[in-house]
């Protein structure tokens, strides 16, 4: 393998349907190094946090990994068995789930989560897990963590618990860490506050995270790299700053000329028309075909893979002899 610590190759998910099979994910491959954020981006329904949860192992069923290979590391961990997957997640792999209250029990203080957890990875005793708690918690910005640490889920702010969440994935101090939209429901303030603390946690401890979002301004203040997803493919990779700033696929040019400018005055701000297609209506050819106005006769016909060009890699036939 190379020197990725998260490697995807050709990943396909699918969902058995009476007589057929739907493929929601199809031939997605990326890598993400240590120490690096990748963001995936895309609308609704097109697949980013469907791959979060094929790569930690949280598909529901009857959806599966149809094909494809994960290697994380040296280690394929698509066709571990239920148990060796268990003991990885929190271990190697940990997940940041949209609402934290999904994530943190009720009735439990913040360190009875928090020890609990931290013993199920580490060789600590109570005293030396508890302490590893507050330091923890310090590290995502709780205030007085020491006071703070035996109060429940319920008497923290909305920010405040995403930190208890990211505090709670750090514990078992994990190599990669699928961030799904971790800011979603916080206030503008309160989400810069978020993305300081995964690029301080990415830059100290090396850990990789995948960040599943829809917000294009999250992305290019937070990632190194960006994933932009349609219909359960990859349309756009590359660095964050050329694709938000030079965009080549053309729904990734929609996504980036839906967004206002503070240094630019336009009449209307670009519309993609037309909608995310289901999976059993995915047309033929490029996916993105029916909504886009660059299509050429061959996009309805034959589906791209990705082409590598000077700024990145993209799925699109308008780039047919790229040359690097």
């Amino acid at each position: 393998m190379t020197d990725a610590l998260l490697s995807v190759r050709d990943l396909v998910v699918e969902f058995p349907k009476r007589k057929t099979r739907l493929t929601a994910l199809d031939q997605v491959s990326f890598d993400i190094r240590p120490g690096e954020i990748l963001g995936m981006v895309g609308e609704s329904g097109a697949g980013k946090s469907l791959t979060g949860a094929a790569i930690i192992g949280l598909l529901e069923p009857p959806g599966h990994i149809a094909s494809g290979e994960i290697w994380l590391g040296d280690q394929r961990i698509d066709q571990l068995p239920y148990e060796q997957l268990r003991r990885l997640r929190g271990k190697r792999i940990a997940m940041i789930f949209q609402d934290p209250l999904t994530s943190l029990n009720p009735i439990l203080t913040i360190a009875d989560q928090l020890v609990e957890t931290i013993q199920t990875h580490l060789p600590l005793n109570d005293k030396a897990a508890r302490a590893r708690a507050i330091q923890l918690l310090d590290e995502v910005g709780i205030p007085a963590a020491e006071k703070r640490i035996d109060d429940y889920p319920h008497q923290f702010s909305g920010g405040m618990r995403q930190r208890v969440v990211i505090a709670l994935a750090l514990a078992g101090e994990p190599e990669l860490i699928i961030a799904d939209e971790p800011t979603t429901a916080l206030d503008v303030s309160v989400q810069a506050q978020i993305i300081d603390v995964l690029k301080r946690m990415c830059h100290e401890h090396g850990t990789a995270v995948m960040l599943v979002t829809h917000d294009m301004g999250v992305i290019a203040e937070a990632c190194d790299r960006v994933a932009v997803m349609y219909a359960g493919r990859i349309a756009e990779i590359g660095d964050v700053r050329q694709i938000v700033k030079h965009p080549q696929h053309p729904y990734t040019q929609g996504l980036m000329g839906s967004i206002p400018s503070i240094t630019q005055q336009v009449d209307r701000l670009v519309q993609i028309p037309g909608s995310m297609p289901r999976l059993d209506a995915i047309p033929s050819g490029c996916a993105f075909n029916p909504r886009c106005n660059q299509r050429l006769p061959r996009c309805t016909q034959d589906r791209p893979d990705l082409i590598t060009t000077d700024q990145g890699h993209v799925a699109c036939w308008l780039y047919e002899g790229a040359t690097p």
